[in-house]
């Protein structure tokens, strides 16, 4: 080395084409035909020479290299070279090395980003799938995980909860005496987690393995029914009560039609037609979502049009008392009826009721709710004579055999107008004044 001096690199002219300045040791000096100064090393690597181009250019300053510094550099790729390490292989292998971490830490980042908490998935939940397969839009849904899900685990990320973390918000639950509520969030929370399981939010869904039997226990089946005795009573037992007169009627409207107390809250006025005697129940009102028609008793018309005397609502037939606007909640009327029989439900009386108001809707039989009116109305409808799938019908629901669904499409309509007919007329005789002298006689199907 040597042969090049500042002076003689700085004096350099460029020329018409590129040329180099050897300096020894393999190193050399390029001038391109713009003065533009750089430097070459030349090494032999597995019997063959290669060249590699250093990155800075030729000079003094940030970003530059001068001719002791290149000499340093130079020295130090020919001695790895001797050593059988290719410079330039060694820094491809670097930026590889590097590049993977890279493209590694970029997709733990996007992976972090695209992580949802439990609250985050719950409302792409209830945005993309609630809002559509649910009735109310998932409200009651919502309002449940909002009180005991979301304030355990919501701020937690979906893919990191555990079969532990949902067993402390059951047992929670459990603890409270709510095991029906606990069975239910049980299911919900499971719908939520199989949605994200399927979108690849999670990889796993903590509820799995849980079953009823380690939350809130078995459910058994409803089965009660009012006895003809207890129809009879029943008249008396709701004028002592203090309900609403609206809620007296509801009862009435839901033990002779069958129809479920939502159905009855959500009606309008434009659904009913007392002129040719129908009630025609919306899709978006009935429970499997399909239009259902109730041919109505004259028992049955004479309740509808008390609530219409009521209403005081140009849309709604029970508008809701303090939400202008809304039809009356579902709920509220059911928690009138539980609420005043306290020795069944366990509740607690609101202040502003008698204590003897507590007791005073309790029949013989044992505590009783809405959906036990529409058990009632199908089984005084069978013991009238009305045949089973026309009972069915009565009640909207769906036939679970698929043949049948497909090829029995014949209209019924009569056979349901006459049973609706059988049924008021049986609850217009039990419920007179008279009705301890009637007996009842088994129709035939």
């Amino acid at each position: 080395m040597g042969r090049l001096t500042a002076r003689t690199i700085e004096t350099t002219k460029p020329r018409a084409k590129p040329f180099k300045l050897t300096d020894g040791d393999g190193l050399q000096l390029r001038v391109a035909t713009d003065g533009v100064k750089t430097w070459l090393c030349r090494y032999m690597i597995g019997g063959k020479e290669r060249q590699y181009r250093l990155p800075e250019p030729y000079g003094d300053g940030p970003g530059r290299i001068g001719l002791k510094d290149a000499r340093g550099r130079a020295a130090e790729i020919r001695a790895l070279a001797r050593l059988g390490v290719d410079y330039q292989q060694r820094l491809e292998d670097e930026r590889a090395v590097a590049e993977q971490a890279r493209s590694a830490a970029q997709e733990a980042q996007a992976a972090l980003e695209r992580r949802l908490t439990v609250r985050k998935l719950f409302e792409r939940w209830e945005s993309t799938e609630l809002s559509r397969v649910r009735k109310d839009g998932g409200r009651e849904l919502s309002r449940g995980f909002g009180k005991d899900v979301l304030p355990a685990i919501g701020d937690r990320y979906a893919d990191d909860i555990r079969r532990t973390d949902v067993m402390g918000i059951l047992d929670a639950v459990t603890a409270r005496g709510a095991n029906q509520l606990a069975n239910r969030l049980l299911s919900e929370i499971g719908q939520m987690f199989r949605f994200a399981l399927i979108r690849e939010i999670v990889t796993l869904d903590p509820t799995s393995l849980i079953g009823k039997r380690d939350v809130g226990g078995k459910e058994t089946e409803r089965e009660r029914t009012l006895s003809e005795s207890e129809i009879r009573a029943l008249p008396g037992v709701i004028a002592s009560a203090g309900l609403l007169r609206s809620t007296e009627h509801a009862i009435w409207l839901m033990l002779s039609t069958g129809a479920r107390v939502g159905e009855v809250c959500k009606t309008r006025h434009a659904d009913i037609d007392l002129s040719v005697g129908t009630w025609v129940i919306p899709k978006e009102n009935a429970k499997n979502k399909h239009e259902h028609t109730v041919y109505l008793s004259s028992f049955a018309k004479r309740h509808i049009e008390a609530l219409i005397n009521l209403s005081g609502d140009a849309t709604w037939l029970m508008p809701a008392r303090r939400k202008i606007g809304d039809p009356a909640c579902p709920r509220g009327l059911s928690a009138q009826i539980g609420d005043r029989q306290l020795a069944h439900h366990r509740r607690v009386a609101h202040t502003n009721r008698t204590k003897n108001s507590a007791h005073a809707l309790e029949l013989a039989g044992g505590n009783w709710t809405c959906h036990d009116l529409r058990r009632t109305s199908a089984t005084l409808m069978g013991t009238l004579g009305v045949e089973g799938s026309v009972i069915e019908r009565c009640l909207n629901h769906v036939e679970h055999s698929r043949i049948v669904r497909t090829y029995q499409r014949h209209d019924r309509s009569a056979e349901q107008r006459e049973a609706w007919r059988l049924l008021g007329e049986r609850l217009d005789l039990l419920t007179r004044a008279e009705a301890d002298n009637v007996t009842t006689f088994q129709g035939s199907a």
